[in-house]
């Protein structure tokens, strides 16, 4: 009963060592032909970490991840509104991981050949077109380049793990059109500096119009005394502004944004200073697309950014596609690789995620940063002047339960997936 997966990002390779885990053979399916370690810097929260720790993962990641110990969120004058201990540093018994995403991906893939062996990972495969029955999913994938069939796979359940721009998703959806874009451009890089603040802290700083992100993503760096920093500076237009189609290959123009924040120099970190430090800037319209009343459809289903995009608002998209994963896996082991388990792996995943997508879209439990900017837009003296104690811990409290790693609900909860005791291998579909 192998499950076919389109797409071999965070979300499908964490699918297929989960099934593996399960004793459920997998092959994953991936358009180009050799994988990179590209991106930025990304966030795993705990709930997150935990399934990646039960995969086996964790010394892998720690040895080259920061574990985040505090997020604080500032005015763009650099004043501070709001600090809290993340992590380890906040009684969770799995850190908070900041990791450069390429650096993750390979992490992951290298697990996957090792566990699925290497024929299980097949590039250079562009999810094409499919057919389904009452007993399994023939996919036909082509060369995307050439367009010429590469290979036709067999296999119980069809997963589309093929990101904002999934082949699967707009066949299912073909009147949905482009994502939808809510007038924010970020523009991203990553820059060799010297530590601020504790060495491994997350900030944010300005509001909802325009802000400045950054983090530290190397524990080798930090070891040596120095910071590989990433860094988001974003500004938000009208949503009918006129901007360049989504794409994090595209390389960003500092003239288009760096004017905009040269003032942002604090005490604890030169914000020009970051910006022009990067080797490479990548430039990114924020989307999301609207949620779906179902991802599956028969034997296909969809997971990660394919099924629910969403705002980078909260640190949450790599850590809600790995959850996918895990409860997808434990829904085919429960259940076979039958519709029935798909089914299941949607009523749990489907709801849970939209609600992230609407709260993201409500600026998260960044929205204490723009109420101080309504409010107190020329600083303040003391933030207790701006905002209440009540409204900055409902807040993030508030988002935490949303999101699925309130910490005393994630230390009861059992694991999703519990490791089985001889996981087969198998890399050649049905």
């Amino acid at each position: 009963m192998t499950v076919i997966i389109a797409g071999a990002g965070i979300g499908g390779l964490a699918l297929a060592l989960s099934l593996h885990q399960a004793g459920i053979p997998a092959v994953v399916f991936e358009s180009v032909a050799a994988l990179q370690p590209l991106g930025v810097g990304i966030n795993l929260l705990p709930h997150a970490v935990r399934e990646l720790t039960e995969l086996g993962l964790h010394d892998g990641l720690a040895a080259t991840a920061i574990a985040t110990e505090e997020l604080a969120y500032h005015s763009k004058r650099g004043q501070p509104i709001w600090r809290e201990p993340r992590g380890l540093a906040a009684g969770y018994r799995w850190p908070q991981f900041s990791i450069h995403r390429g650096v993750l991906q390979m992490i992951l893939l290298e697990a996957a050949r090792a566990r699925l062996g290497a024929d299980a990972i097949r590039l250079g495969r562009h999810l094409a077109a499919w057919e389904q029955d009452g007993d399994g999913v023939t996919a036909h994938f082509t060369d995307r380049r050439t367009g010429a069939a590469v290979e036709t796979a067999r296999g119980s359940l069809l997963v589309g793990a093929d990101g904002i721009h999934s082949a699967l998703r707009a066949r299912l959806y073909p009147d949905e059109g482009p994502p939808l874009w809510n007038g924010a451009i970020l523009w991203r890089g990553v820059t060799e500096a010297a530590p601020f603040l504790t060495g491994r802290s997350m900030i944010m700083a300005g509001h909802e119009f325009q802000k400045f992100v950054a983090y530290p993503i190397s524990r080798p760096a930090l070891e040596q005394g120095r910071a590989v920093i990433n860094w988001i500076a974003e500004r938000k237009f009208r949503p009918d502004h006129a901007w360049r189609r989504e794409d994090w290959n595209r390389a960003g123009r500092l003239e288009e944004f760096l004017p905009q924040f040269e003032s942002w120099r604090f005490d604890w970190l030169d914000v020009p200073g970051l910006i022009r430090g990067a080797r490479e800037v990548y430039e990114y319209p924020m989307v999301d697309r609207d949620p779906l009343p179902r991802w599956s459809h028969g034997r296909l289903t969809l997971l990660g950014d394919a099924a629910h995009p969403m705002y980078p608002i909260g640190s949450n998209g790599a850590s809600q596609a790995v959850l996918d994963g895990r409860v997808l896996a434990r829904a085919v082991r429960e259940d076979g690789a039958t519709p029935a388990a798909l089914a299941a792996y949607e009523a749990e995943r489907n709801p849970a995620t939209a609600r992230i997508v609407q709260a993201n879209r409500g600026n998260g439990p960044e929205q204490v940063m723009q109420l101080v900017e309504q409010r107190a837009p020329e600083g303040f003296t003391a933030i207790g002047d701006v905002l209440s104690a009540e409204e900055l811990e409902g807040a993030a409290a508030a988002y935490k339960r949303l999101a699925g790693f309130d910490r005393d609900a994630l230390h009861a909860r059992p694991p999703i997936l519990a490791p089985t005791p001889a996981p087969t291998r198998a890399a050649d579909a049905d």
